[in-house]
């Protein structure tokens, strides 16, 4: 009898994977390729299968143990190695070295044939596939750097399977929770293949289409097909090349037995009935944080074992469901019941876009989280329009067009770095106050697809001109829903202008975590009384909405004073 090593195969690269079941114990006979264990790391559970055949004489992990490839999982008694060795050295115990060196080419030999077989297979299948493509001329694109790490939808098409697309030419528009964008083609040349459709849900480093691109060879990445036994001249050459390699990783030391201190204890969230359920830890934390009820969920892994996938699709199936008659929000609120129009006359259905959507939920989240205040007040600009009106011939000369939105924006981000609180956020837990150093102010937009939020960057540093320039562009950006992500964060403060819209003035919701947001109506000229007789002024209605939390009546007055201040004297602006 001779006591062989199991250890864990090649992994796909997984590191410090969780044992979170041991499938055999010491005395059990096991057959090859008959599963061990189960470790899960953060991506995927995988069962260990052996490499060897016989009887389990020692167990050298334990459920919670961390492992990754090459650590010892048990030792198993096999005869049949051991008639081998006796047949082929019949002296190996006058030469205990040689005979080491034996057992581990044995071991490693019995490892390569059960675990490198998917890894020479996939290796083999990848040169093919290189060779294969090697000097012909496809190129998939794929999504580039958008900002964010998460999943956007691809909401249009810009090209047909045939089109003859340029460098730079817009292939698809991808909208994410804030924004709209056209991703370019890296190449010019014809669309052989889409690979994506309308709804699709991508994230960067996702393959949208094929090119075929002359004089360029194929930089088209392949997935690896599914492993399959490779021939035996394959194996044999893998084991030639990885043996000294593989030799080293089998000699470690055993793995402690012990658990460690964080899987002694079951997590206090998880009830009786759901810790019986056959699942892993990473799957149980999903479910705390989804908030899912682990016995409602049926498994779809070997033995009936809960999967995330499992998870995801629970909630996919539980948020398509009709929600009750209180809001799924935990807020209490009644849903406003749904009415069937139709029935009192024709109607039209028209699906809303995601920034809408979006829009909607992010101000609800607002209205309900911030106790807001408005405060109004008008501003006399009639000094200031006079100004500008002044300006039409140096515009023109320019190329540029000067509205009132540019003078609003400057004296507003003069009158918060004289009023810091008015752009500072709640920290975590509302403990402490965030205070910025900079001054970045969002500048809301109408557009077709709904509202939007572009930034205008260190609007305190700039002039007026160069202000009314980059007003124009963005606004001009967003219609064209060619803002990128980074064009609509950091803002500090926002100002929603109605401009030539009209209204004597209005309450706007805060965009949270900032704690302030202006709202300006349409100007008029009025009578103004000036302690002597009532004059005509241009006054411009301006309303301040703020988070009560941070923003007192006496921080809220004094910064829109002294805004009222500064766009009733041009000459103020001129001296920041």
């Amino acid at each position: 009898m001779t006591n062989k090593t199991v250890v864990v195969p090649d992994i796909g690269g997984a590191e410090g994977a969780e044992v979170v079941e041991l499938l055999v114990s010491v005395g059990d006979v096991i057959e090859l390729e008959q599963s061990l264990i189960v470790l899960e790391s953060d991506k995927a559970s995988m069962e260990i299968p052996s490499a060897e055949a016989g009887t389990v004489t020692e167990i050298r992990v334990a459920v919670g143990d961390q492992l990754s490839e090459g650590d010892v999982i048990l030792m198993v008694e096999s005869p049949a190695a051991a008639s081998e060795a006796a047949a082929a050295a019949p002296g190996a115990s006058e030469d205990p070295a040689g005979q080491l060196e034996s057992e581990t080419a044995s071991e490693t030999d019995a490892i390569l044939d059960s675990s490198t077989v998917a890894d020479v297979s996939a290796s083999a299948s990848s040169t093919d596939a290189s060779s294969a493509d090697e000097g012909s001329n496809e190129i998939e694109v794929l999504v580039p750097d958008i900002g964010t790490d998460g999943d956007v939808e691809v909401v249009e098409l810009c090209v047909s399977v045939g089109d003859t697309v340029a460098e730079g030419d817009s292939l698809v528009v991808l909208e994410s929770d804030k924004a709209s964008m056209e991703v370019p083609s890296t190449h010019a040349g014809e669309v052989l293949s889409i690979l994506v459709s309308d709804g699709s849900q991508v994230k960067q480093g996702s393959p949208l289409v094929v090119l075929t691109v002359a004089g360029v060879n194929a930089t088209r990445v392949t997935a690896p097909p599914a492993s399959k036994p490779a021939s035996t001249a394959e194996v044999s050459q893998a084991k030639a090349e990885d043996k000294p390699a593989k030799t080293e990783a089998r000699r470690v030391e055993p793995v402690a037995s012990d658990p460690p201190p964080s899987a002694q204890s079951a997590p206090a969230e998880i009830s009786l009935d759901a810790a019986s359920i056959y699942v892993g830890p990473a799957v149980r934390k999903l479910a705390r944080e989804f908030g899912v009820d682990l016995t409602s969920v049926r498994g779809s892994g070997p033995k009936g074992r809960i999967v995330k996938e499992d998870l995801h699709t629970y909630v996919s199936k539980r948020l398509a469901e009709p929600q009750s008659e209180v809001n799924a929000t935990g807020s209490g609120i009644p849903l406003v019941p749904e009415v069937d129009f139709s029935k009192f006359g024709e109607i039209r259905r028209e699906e809303r876009s995601r920034i809408d959507k979006v829009t909607a939920a992010n101000m609800s989240r607002s209205w309900l989280n911030v106790p807001h205040v408005t405060q109004f007040d008008d501003a006399d600009i009639t000094e200031l329009e006079a100004f500008r009106q002044s300006l039409k011939q140096e515009a023109e000369r320019r190329g540029s067009k000067l509205s009132p939105v540019p003078f609003i924006i400057k004296a507003t981000a003069i009158a918060l770095n004289a009023n810091p609180k008015l752009k500072s956020s709640l920290a975590e837990g509302g403990e402490a106050l965030i205070y910025k150093s900079y001054c970045h102010i969002g500048m809301a937009v109408d557009t077709p697809s709904g509202l939007v939020v572009p930034v205008i960057k260190d609007v305190d540093k700039k002039s007026i001109w160069e202000l009314s320039d980059e007003i124009r562009e963005l606004a001009a950006k967003a219609k064209e829903k060619k803002l990128r992500p980074g064009d609509m964060q950091g803002a500090v403060f926002t100002v929603s202008s109605l401009g030539n819209i009209g209204g004597r003035g209005f309450t706007p919701i805060v965009n949270a975590p900032e704690v302030a947001i202006l709202g300006v109506s349409k100007a008029s000229t009025q009578p103004v009384w000036d302690g002597e007789q009532f004059a005509a002024r241009v006054m411009l209605p301006l309303s301040l909405s703020y988070d009560h939390r941070v923003v007192n009546g006496g921080d809220g007055g004094r910064f829109l004073t002294y805004l009222v201040q500064l766009l009733a004297d041009i000459r103020q602006l001129a001296m920041h």
